[in-house]
């Protein structure tokens, strides 16, 4: 199991924002970060089926809609809808006392594992 780094990418603010879909850079990587209700998910930023950047999408019933050809991403399993054959990568999120945070793998885990 990698190692989790846990950034703050929101002030407390956030969390009285209106839903939203927006991209975001930390830390060298391009994440698609969603508000639904009270609830936060962090994303890929590319759609897999043809690349289109998700945060230009939208959320529906806590699934993500690619702009492009309307595929669409369950927000709590990563998983295509049935028949898409595909699911994003997902990486969590958790509101904190000082804002939102998300989490993710520590850099070079992959090397460790596999010893490139």
């Amino acid at each position: 199991m990698p190692k989790i780094n846990w950034i703050k990418i929101f002030d407390t603010k956030i969390l009285q924002a209106a839903d939203f879909v927006r991209g975001l850079e930390i830390s060298g990587k391009r994440l698609c970060i969603v508000k639904d209700g009270e609830k936060f998910f962090a994303t890929q930023f590319y759609c897999p089926h043809a690349g289109a950047v998700l945060a230009d999408g939208w959320c529906k019933e806590q699934r993500l809609i690619c702009p492009y050809h309307r595929y669409e991403y369950d927000l709590k399993t990563g998983r295509g809808a049935p028949g898409q054959g595909d699911y994003i990568d997902l990486y969590p999120t958790e509101v904190r006392e000082d804002g939102l945070y998300v989490g993710l793998p520590e850099p070079g885990f992959l090397k460790k594992i596999f010893r490139f």
